[in-house]
């Protein structure tokens, strides 16, 4: 029978706690960042401009089409032979962004379509100026629509970040594997780390279905 022994773990608790804020910290810059790429690359596909749009559908094809191990690596192992060298941090920090952007991309621009043509032509109508137009019309009921995506995608690219800990980027993931190392308690280690990504899972889903509560109710509030 097997004897469960988390001694180990909760004294090596710090070092998981300490990866998980990394991870958290890791997820919301590139979140961010990603955001700003998938808003350019949206405005992008929708601009009408071929040539740009044809770039941008060939970046969208390549990441969602290929293994973000193979993106990873990619960026950490190859782009030294072009002269750029990154830290471990930092190229997951790379690969993430444009992994959310690929997707993000996507999520956003269906947001913008969503918008009917004749509701734009009303606020023009009514002598709304651009800005307003943009932040009233189309902007808030945008994003109400792909918030649900928006998040639902973070939390799986926080997830997703796990994967970094290949390239010994400081996550929790790697922080797990650096304390199973120290202590063979795998499974026990691997239950704690499982549980941590779950609490992180639940209380990133919970406060984002506050922040929609709160900022997308009916009516829209300014």
């Amino acid at each position: 029978m097997y004897e469960f022994n988390f001694a180990p773990v909760i004294a090596g608790l710090d070092q998981l706690l300490i990866g998980a804020w990394l991870t958290i910290q890791l997820s919301c810059a590139a979140m961010l960042l990603g955001l700003i790429v998938s808003v350019f690359c949206a405005w992008g596909k929708t601009s009408g401009i071929t040539p740009l749009r044809w770039v941008i559908d060939a970046y969208i094809e390549i990441i969602r089409n290929t293994p973000f191990l193979v993106q990873i690596f990619f960026i950490f192992f190859g782009l030294p032979s072009l002269g750029l060298r990154l830290t471990p941090n930092s190229a997951a920090l790379l690969a993430l962004v444009v992994n959310f952007g690929a997707y993000g991309t996507e999520i956003i621009r269906a947001g913008i379509e969503s918008i009917h043509k004749g509701q734009v032509e009303a606020g023009t109508a009514l002598g709304l100026s651009r800005l307003q137009i943009f932040r009233y019309i189309i902007m808030k009921p945008a994003l109400r629509t792909v918030y649900p995506a928006l998040t639902s995608q973070f939390i799986y690219l926080m997830l997703t970040s796990s994967v970094v800990s290949a390239i010994s980027a400081d996550d929790l993931a790697a922080a797990g594997n650096n304390l199973q190392s120290a202590t063979f308690a795998s499974f026990e280690v691997y239950i704690v780390v499982t549980l941590i990504y779950l609490v992180m899972s639940v209380g990133f889903s919970t406060i984002f279905a506050m922040i929609e509560k709160a900022a997308f109710k009916y009516p829209l509030s300014r």
